[in-house]
């Protein structure tokens, strides 16, 4: 029997269209062209795709619970229309002020998705559009890729010397993960 393979992945700025007012309600949520079809190709590929990502709208009052599942159906519903499958969905609700250990860049959610599916995070990749992703990985001790959508290009204007794969959307980073596995 085969080992699970996973790929992690931020949600807004890496699957959907990333705002600064955040995304509040389903209709803002809009999927960045051929996000949901980099979903399938890896899946079709024996990877299963788990959504690591900060939601700090939810501690700033910006949207509830019920509306972030609103959000999160549309998600899995416009994955599964393209053939694809997210196995889950890892969120922390707080604010950057509550200093919590799930929180980006701190390696929380990651070490609870290792620790509730058996995982070696070493063998996993997130991929993320902002430094916060890429500092959760290394600190978990996982593989970042760095995406140019969302925040990318600023995260590498602002960190010129990061020393990862960078991709210019999660479309050409799983055609380089579904390569080389």
């Amino acid at each position: 029997m085969a080992l699970d393979r996973y790929v992690l992945l931020d949600r807004d700025g890496v699957i959907n269209h990333d705002s600064d007012l955040f995304i509040k309600s389903p209709e803002e949520w809009q999927p960045i062209p051929g996000s949901l079809e980099a979903i399938a190709l890896l899946n079709e590929h024996d990877f299963q795709v788990v959504v690591i990502s900060n939601q700090s709208g939810l501690a700033r009052g910006l949207f509830d619970l019920a509306v972030l599942k609103q959000i999160h159906a549309k998600m899995l519903q416009m994955v599964e229309e393209k053939g694809g499958n997210i196995t889950a969905i890892y969120y922390c609700p707080h604010s950057p002020d509550d200093q919590c250990h799930c929180r980006k860049p701190k390696p929380g959610m990651l070490e609870t998705f290792a620790r509730e599916h058996r995982v070696d995070l070493r063998d996993t990749v997130l991929v993320g559009d902002s430094i916060v992703d890429v500092l959760a990985a290394q600190a978990a001790g996982a593989k970042p890729l760095l995406v140019k959508t969302g925040k990318g290009l600023k995260t590498l204007i602002n960190h010129p010397d990061l020393n990862i794969p960078i991709f210019d959307n999660l479309y050409d980073a799983a055609k380089h993960i579904t390569s080389r596995r």
